[in-house]
């Protein structure tokens, strides 16, 4: 029996949750379902994508995964359950598939809506969870929805690479205050070639000149800059939050210079 997770913008406070739960349980109760977010901003895509990407290769492979993240259709944007990387993932045409997998999928099918008398007022309810549960019984993915071969697609924003720099943004930040930046170890090597450098945070304003393997490298309460656990360069300070003593937002500018 695969694991089923959800991921959603609603909050704990709201039915939908326990709604897909008891949806799901009602179509087999021998279901074992996770959840993975369930604070993920009203329609934010990017954030929502970066929590999965980081999270569900970490799952049993043919875990099938629920996405309500600004999941209503309209005329260009259907229901869709994809394929790819050993997973599933079931949610709507949005250009979330793209953020999480990039080009990494292997199948791509349009789900028609079984919302009752067309309503979106709660989209995906019964939709999702019966997909989930006739992919569960082992039937051919293309087997549960017509097969297509276009999606919608989204850019992530990634880091650029200019001569004797790099240009970065922060693209996430976690629950502690640490910004976490578009910036790549593998970027950082190529970019940097064994070189000194500078990050410049927020500009000048804040400067570092090296890179720490943990966050207990520097005294409570300094700045400091490290490589996480999903290869990303991440601003932090330690025992303290980074994003509100600093000013960081999403979208932030990191820049690094290296000194030759």
């Amino acid at each position: 029996m695969p694991v089923i997770t959800i991921t959603s913008d609603w909050n704990n406070n709201d039915y939908y949750l326990a709604a897909v739960k008891g949806q799901l349980l009602k179509l087999n109760e021998k279901f074992t379902i996770t959840d993975i977010n369930h604070n993920v901003k009203a329609f934010n895509l990017s954030q929502g994508a970066f929590i999965i990407r980081n999270s569900f290769e970490h799952f049993p492979e043919n875990s099938i995964h629920l996405i309500y993240i600004d999941s209503e259709p309209d005329n260009d944007r259907k229901y869709m359950a994809v394929k790819a990387m050993g997973h599933y993932f079931i949610g709507t045409d949005n250009g979330i598939f793209n953020l999480i997998l990039n080009e990494n999928i292997a199948g791509k099918v349009e789900l028609s809506s079984l919302e009752p008398d067309g309503s979106q007022s709660f989209p995906g309810l019964i939709t999702f969870t019966e997909a989930a549960y006739r992919i569960s019984k082992g039937e051919p993915f293309d087997s549960i929805g017509k097969v297509v071969n276009n999606y919608t697609e989204r850019i992530p924003i990634r880091a650029t690479i200019e001569e004797n720099s790099i240009s970065g943004s922060i693209i996430y930040i976690d629950s502690y205050g640490n910004a976490i930046t578009n910036i790549t170890k593998e970027i950082f090597s190529r970019a940097g070639n064994n070189n000194p450098f500078e990050i410049y945070v927020q500009s000048k304003h804040y400067t570092l000149t090296e890179i720490n393997k943990t966050y207990n490298s520097v005294p409570g309460g300094d700045l400091l800059a490290l490589f996480n656990s999903t290869g990303l360069l991440e601003i932090a300070i330690n025992s303290g939050n980074a994003s509100k003593l600093l000013n960081l937002n999403l979208n932030s500018n990191i820049r690094i210079e290296f000194l030759k």
